[in-house]
């Protein structure tokens, strides 16, 4: 069964897309931590980032520096965070998240709710960046 996260790539489940190649996506994460909250994913579904071949891994890993790069002139902040949990779907990808305070990417707090303008405000400007 197709994660979520292919469903995106698929385009069976709409998204507010920042960035994509023939190999990877990135876009905003629907239940952010912060606005500006960014998943960056390879598009072939891979359970683990661990799993991904050496060239797909650095592949990966490329492609969300030029996103952070991005994501941090759209959404000034102190740092952008980076976090691979894994645990919420079974698809591979890097969170990268605009932090003021440590406390910003903790997977504990309860998510932000940003209606469908804001959403594609935000997106935008981080696209502008690239």
């Amino acid at each position: 069964m197709a994660s979520i996260f292919s469903k995106v790539v698929s385009g069976e489940i709409p998204s507010y897309k920042i960035a994509e190649d023939a190999n990877h996506l990135a876009f905003l994460d629907v239940f952010p931590l912060a606005k500006g909250h960014v998943l960056v994913i390879p598009k072939d579904e891979i359970d683990s980032i661990f799993d991904l071949s050496d060239t797909a891994y650095a592949e990966l890993w490329l492609f969300a520096k030029k996103t952070a790069k991005a994501l941090k002139l759209a959404m000034p902040c102190k740092r952008v965070g980076i976090a691979v949990i894994g645990l919420e779907v079974p698809h591979a990808h890097i969170h990268l998240v605009p932090l003021q305070t440590v406390q910003d990417i903790n997977f504990a707090a309860p998510k932000l709710s940003i209606d469908s303008n804001e959403m594609l405000i935000i997106s935008n400007r981080i696209k502008a960046q690239l």
